[in-house]
């Protein structure tokens, strides 16, 4: 039997947490409140209004740093409530917060979330979940799909954050799944979300009813070790996969974002080895796997360079392929050979290392 990691998981504390006049009121914000005290957050600070003070610092990287030791508690307007489509992860995203407090080099946020990167966690959550019903047997990507049917309609809630890191400040994402896993819906549902964190003891319990899928991100050692700063360690990763798994979740891995690192193939080989040997005896195991390889924007870069300008993530345009999204947007790929190489050698070795899992999409 594999042995469960028993390292203490790893929380985030911010510095400070600045509550929102209208969030204050409701029930859900004010409990976030009282868990953030009890978290040890020493500066909780009740604001007279519905805005956030600007946010400055002497330069672009002390803003950063001090935006990522802040947590705002807001309420979510109107267009954050409103679903949108996510392919190829799931029909529908629904937020829970914006923002997330790790400090991954290659961070996606970066590119798509203005301004100082604050996390922001939404008080208004029986709203937000409210809004899920209507969505129920509409989406394109597992409510179109006869290979994810079994899935349902499907909502993720890991789109602009984290929601595991931030769930021992807000309770939000246990809510979300014990309501998914109890409510009485239209149709057949399934909630998902990714992370890197393992403070997975809170979620063991709920009521999930086997409707939420919990991704694990993991990645080469060399990438994750050295780009994925305030996440937990992969053991600890893969430990929490185990203990979902075992706990009748429906479970998965986010290798993303996947890089050509000097022997690429050994890291990643160790890495579908370890979660092997993880779950190979976990009973009536339901594992996926989504493969996402790296990629940035030119404003994403920008963004990047200015949070971390010590950087030794490669985001060198000439050693890329231009490709421009159905919006018209132009992103940095892998050229077709090294996509090539990347893409064959995990369509190999994901049947012959990890044989339980089905592989979701590759991108």
């Amino acid at each position: 039997m594999a042995r469960t990691h028993t390292t203490r998981p790893t929380l985030w504390t911010p510095a400070r947490v600045l509550v929102t006049r209208s969030a204050a009121e409701l029930p859900h914000g004010a409990n976030i409140v009282a868990r953030c005290e009890a978290a040890g957050v020493e500066h909780v600070e009740v604001l007279s209004g519905d805005r956030l003070p600007p946010l400055r610092a002497e330069n672009e990287r002390a803003t950063y740093a001090l935006a990522k030791r802040t947590l705002a508690v807001v309420v979510a307007p109107p267009s954050k409530r409103r679903l949108q489509p996510i392919p190829p992860s799931a029909d529908w995203r629904v937020d829970l917060a914006e923002g997330c407090p790790g400090h991954c080099q290659y961070c996606y946020l970066a590119g798509s979330l203005s301004g100082p990167p604050i996390t922001r966690v939404y008080a208004n959550l029986p709203e937000i979940l409210a809004g899920m019903d209507e969505h129920v047997g509409h989406g394109s990507v597992t409510s179109a799909s006869t290979d994810r049917a079994s899935e349902g309609t499907t909502f993720e809630a890991s789109c602009y954050t984290d929601p595991l890191a931030l769930e021992h400040l807000t309770g939000s994402l246990s809510t979300t799944i014990a309501h998914v896993g109890t409510h009485d819906w239209p149709g057949p549902v399934g909630l998902r979300f990714t992370t890197k964190y393992d403070d997975v003891a809170p979620l063991l319990d709920l009521p999930h009813g086997g409707r939420t899928r919990v991704r694990v991100s993991v990645n080469a050692a060399a990438v994750a070790e050295r780009f994925e700063g305030g996440t937990a360690s992969l053991p600890q990763r893969i430990s929490a996969l185990r203990q979902l798994a075992e706990h009748g979740y429906r479970v998965g891995l986010t290798v993303a974002p996947i890089m050509p690192v000097p022997g690429w193939r050994e890291e990643y080989s160790t890495l579908l080895a370890d979660v092997a040997a993880a779950v190979a005896d976990v009973p009536d195991l339901d594992l996926t796997v989504e493969c996402i390889t790296h990629r940035f924007t030119e404003s994403s870069r920008e963004v990047l360079l200015g949070w971390y300008p010590r950087t030794k993530l490669e985001m060198d345009d000439g050693q890329r392929t231009r490709k421009f999204g159905k919006y018209g947007a132009a992103k940095y790929v892998y050229p077709k050979d090294t996509m090539g190489d990347l893409r064959s050698w995990f369509d190999s070795a994901l049947p012959e290392i990890l044989p339980m899992a089905r592989k979701l999409y590759w991108t």
